[in-house]
């Protein structure tokens, strides 16, 4: 079995005083073959995460469980994970055929049960012609397909995989997700996935660990997370563009931004300062006096257009369908959007708040 438990996790760099705590008692549970996703920005700590459950990390408290062990003291190759990193790390002098086997040939296995292992995992990821070339005569999608096969022929509990399509182009990015994805589907192994990638981590999780500066902001399905965040750096991280958040006073159905008073469909859950948030696509045209929008520059994004402006001198994006006669710069537009569209956080915490 491969789920996964992180209890109060700790990572602290250093001793005493001088000593600098990166993660900060993440706590979360990851069912047997599920797909999950750790999101968020450079220095967050989503690597360091990895990297503990995986062993080449020590954690400074808290306890990892893979299956029913707890592994804190375990090394990598004792806790049957196998691993695809960004750089590939392939070795250059040897064939597809050998990089995919040698962990095999290290573990004495015999040969027959490694050529069935490679040819099946080949197989899977279309690399059957390619098992006699060298690393440099493959592209970089095919060098990450090598990566993988090299994990898949292990046949882990787990698998990590620590941002592995970061050295790849757009096209062969998209691709590549769709390939990880039909490989968890055949095979259903319990996998990690680190990404600062927002898109890579809404297309390929099934649920979604949100994380900022060392600690978990969110944990949830791309939909939950993406239709109720919970903090306002979840709604400013997922999301591109990512959520408006409009700073302002409310009073009743009344929200105040600086001096201009917007009307609410329906009250805000509470009186006085709160942030208003609203995702690009959820504002629409009112049919009567709506919120004033001083349309200032436009996006053609081919299928849709991102309109930017501003909504009582706070910036605000709106989205609209690429087919529609686009507003002119320096236009205002009255903007409407429904009261299950509105997003209400707390100005000083940045938590949600419910209705």
């Amino acid at each position: 079995m491969g789920a996964i438990a992180l209890r109060r996790v700790e990572k602290t760099y250093g001793h005493g005083p001088k000593g600098v705590k990166v993660i900060h008692g993440v706590d979360a549970e990851i069912a047997d073959g599920e797909f999950i996703v750790i999101v968020g920005p450079s220095g967050c700590g989503k690597s360091t995460l990895l990297r503990m459950v995986a062993g080449l990390e020590e954690i400074s408290g808290g306890e990892i469980a893979i299956g029913s062990r707890v592994v804190n003291r375990l090394e990598p190759a004792e806790r049957d994970i196998a691993m695809v990193f960004q750089n590939y790390a392939l070795y250059p002098h040897m064939t597809v055929f050998d990089n995919m086997a040698y962990g095999l040939k290290i573990a004495k296995l015999p040969r027959a049960e490694i050529e069935q292992r490679v040819n099946k995992a080949a197989g899977i990821l279309e690399l059957g012609a390619l098992l006699d070339r060298k690393p440099r005569q493959l592209s970089g999608g095919q060098r990450q397909r090598v990566a993988m096969g090299r994990a898949i022929v292990r046949q882990p509990q787990v698998f990590l995989f620590d941002e592995p399509l970061s050295n790849l182009d757009a096209k062969l990015r998209a691709q590549t997700r769709l390939e990880i994805q039909k490989l968890h589907a055949e095979l259903g192994v319990t996998s990690l996935f680190v990404t600062h990638d927002q898109v890579e981590a809404m297309t390929l999780a099934q649920r979604m660990i949100v994380m900022n500066a060392g600690r978990i902001e969110q944990i949830g399905t791309p939909e939950e997370v993406y239709g109720r965040p919970q903090t306002t750096f979840v709604a400013g991280f997922i999301g591109s563009p990512p959520m408006n958040l409009l700073a302002g006073v409310a009073e009743g159905a009344r929200f105040l931004v600086g001096e201009l008073p917007l009307a609410l469909p329906a009250p805000a859950p509470r009186s006085g300062p709160l942030l208003l948030g609203l995702r690009p696509e959820h504002a629409q045209a009112a049919e009567h006096e709506g919120w004033p929008f001083e349309v200032e520059l436009i996006e053609m994004l081919g299928a849709e257009r991102l309109v930017h402006g501003r909504l009582g001198g706070s910036g605000f994006t709106l989205r609209i369908d690429g087919t529609r006669v686009p507003p002119r710069p320096g236009q205002t537009l009255q903007l409407a959007a429904p009261a299950t569209r509105l997003h209400w956080f707390d100005p000083v915490t940045g938590q949600r708040i419910d209705g």
